[in-house]
């Protein structure tokens, strides 16, 4: 269902005022984008077993506990710090996964390649539609981006996440996919004209 523009607004105001489940709406509107960067930055910058969902749990809980010291007003300024927590959650994890916890250098490292990557998928997330909607102005255009991919059958979404965030090229993805490289391209783009429809509608 679509989200109002003024919801993230209020929903900030009022968790800030303390009202916890308040908090909690407004941190749920950002899940399926949180989880979709997760898997991207999973994807492109490590090679472990990390579930993204887990670690969007984590970034809710951290960013619940350290509510107070976010200080923007926007919804831009939102994802942006729900993003850093993100990327430091999912830091900490891969440094326990491959057990550097002694190499400072490498966590540095590591810590620099999600940012980039981080990076990277946000510009990929950009509303692929020649004519975004004036819905998609006021609102974060990744955020809906990410909520209209979570409506597309499973086989459309994950070729979209393939090439379009992990950057995989055709032939790996259609192997991933058990397809031919033919039919893998095929379905991106009835994935990416999905897609833009859901994105238009949202006018």
């Amino acid at each position: 269902m679509l989200t109002p523009d003024w919801i993230p607004e209020l929903l900030l105001d009022q968790a800030r005022a303390g009202d916890a489940a308040a908090l909690g709406q407004l941190l749920d509107l950002y899940r399926n984008y949180l989880r979709l960067v997760a898997r991207a930055l999973i994807g492109q910058a490590l090679q472990v077993r990390l579930d993204a969902s887990d670690l969007v749990q984590e970034t809710f809980l951290k960013a619940s506990r350290e509510f107070g010291q976010f200080l923007g007003k926007s919804e831009p300024e939102l994802t942006a710090w729900l993003r850093r927590i993100l990327v430091n959650t999912l830091a900490n994890q891969a440094k326990h996964h491959r057990r550097q916890s002694r190499d400072h250098r490498r966590q540095e490292s590591l810590e620099a390649m999600l940012d980039r990557s981080s990076e990277a998928v946000q510009h990929a997330l950009a509303v692929p539609s020649d004519s975004p909607s004036g819905h998609a102005v006021r609102r974060e255009q990744a955020v809906l981006l990410a909520d209209a991919l979570e409506k597309l059958p499973a086989p459309y979404r994950e070729v979209f996440i393939l090439r379009n965030l992990e950057h995989i090229p055709f032939d790996e993805v259609a192997a991933r996919m058990g397809r031919s490289p033919g039919a893998a391209r095929v379905l991106w783009k009835r994935a990416m004209d999905r897609l833009g429809q859901l994105l238009r509608d949202t006018s």
